[in-house]
């Protein structure tokens, strides 16, 4: 693959009066979407700027990314791993991601890093720091991640969806508490659906994340089946990743009728249109939750890094927004919890209603906004210093 790095022609376009802003990380939606709903705010104010994101190079990614008609670097990268092999091949790939972000950052006149977490923004983000270019980080999850934790003391400004992230940083800049940035098209759907007094049929929308989950794709299905689903013909959305065509079969077989797509593109109108949800309890799926007004019953990834799903859902469990279903229980099997919730929440319009309620309440539309508007500010600053 062709890189920015044999692309001489970006800085012809990156003139001083052009800012450059550079987004680091990805892999997934919950890093990746907060990144460009920034950038569609950026647009407003900076129509003629350069928006480059930085990654591992996974096709969600690319697609994504180039969508949004911004350029994109990728660099080498991995999980850390504590398997020996894996440890030795990370430190080298972080290596290589590190030095090819320091050769784009000295060969291209980059205004701002902005890193959106996880392993794939920690080569740019720490080049960043070397360089003394400004760096702003942006945490999703209630308990911050490794590369925030790392660069925290580096960071001109943090931006965290949750204030739980306070006490766990070090961070010598300011820290807001924006919300998660949301892509526009969650701003311009009705974010309260409307729910009718005696709904005998429920929209039901299972979600994994945007690679899919495994548990979920095994377990609700069984779940919906032995709630009654099969015998009441609820309308249910299921996006299963990489294994919709098994996910798709199972229904087949439980005698379920079930939409099963890998991914699913306008996720804000299916979310808005159903009565709940089921899902995984990453930060940015719980914002668009949140701007849809749609309750759920939460299955937290049992091996997210420091449980940090769990505590987001605990998050929105207290404020009364959303049920929790531990996967990994010694009482039952998962399919046995989730039937006793799906249950209850086909049969009680009014628990939904105030759900739906309190999931508005936690809303953040302007978190974009806000975002872009302390990201322009260090920018200005920056250019300024230059230019005096």
């Amino acid at each position: 693959m062709q890189t920015l790095l044999d692309q001489p022609q970006l800085d012809q376009r990156n003139s001083r009066n052009r800012p450059h802003f550079v987004f680091s990380g990805g892999t997934t939606g919950g890093h990746l979407f907060p990144g460009l709903a920034v950038v569609e705010q950026l647009r407003h104010r900076w129509p003629r700027a350069t928006y480059t994101f930085v990654g591992a190079g996974k096709p969600l990614d690319l697609q994504w990314v180039a969508a949004a008609h911004c350029d994109y670097l990728p660099v080498q990268c991995q999980p850390v791993s504590k398997a020996p092999l894996k440890a030795l091949r990370f430190l080298s790939n972080q290596w290589a991601g590190y030095r090819d972000s320091l050769r784009f950052l000295r060969k291209h006149r980059v205004s701002i890093v902005v890193g959106l977490g996880g392993y794939s923004s920690a080569p740019m983000a720490r080049a960043a720091v070397t360089e003394h270019v400004p760096l702003v980080l942006l945490e999703q999850n209630a308990v911050p991640g490794r590369v925030t934790r790392w660069l925290s003391s580096s960071a001109q400004l943090i931006c965290a969806a949750f204030g739980e992230v306070r006490p766990r940083l070090k961070a010598s800049g300011p820290l807001r508490v924006t919300g998660n940035p949301v892509r526009q098209r969650f701003l311009d759907e009705d974010r309260v659906p409307t729910l009718a007094e005696n709904t005998a049929v429920p929209r039901v929308l299972v979600l994994g994340g945007s690679q899919g989950a495994t548990p979920l794709n095994h377990f609700v299905p069984r779940a919906l089946y032995k709630a009654g689903a099969h015998r009441q013909k609820w309308q249910i959305i299921h996006q299963a990743g990489e294994q919709a065509t098994e996910t798709k079969a199972l229904y087949h077989k439980l005698g379920i009728e079930a939409t099963v797509a890998p991914f699913i593109t306008s996720i804000g109108r299916v979310m808005v249109n159903s009565d709940f949800v089921i899902s995984r309890a990453g930060g940015t799926t719980l914002a668009e939750l949140a701007m849809t007004a749609t309750p759920a019953i939460l299955v937290p990834y049992p091996h997210a890094r420091d449980n940090h799903q769990w505590h987001n859902a605990e998050v929105f469990r207290a404020a009364g927004a959303t049920r929790v279903v531990e996967e990994h229980s010694d009482a039952q099997r998962l399919d046995n919890l989730l039937a006793a919730e799906l249950t209850d929440m086909a049969k009680l319009v009014q628990r939904r209603r105030t759900m739906s309620e309190a999931m508005h309440h936690l809303a953040r539309p302007d978190a974009a906004r806000h975002v872009a508007t302390m990201i322009s500010e260090i920018v200005q600053v920056s250019r300024g210093r230059l230019a005096g």
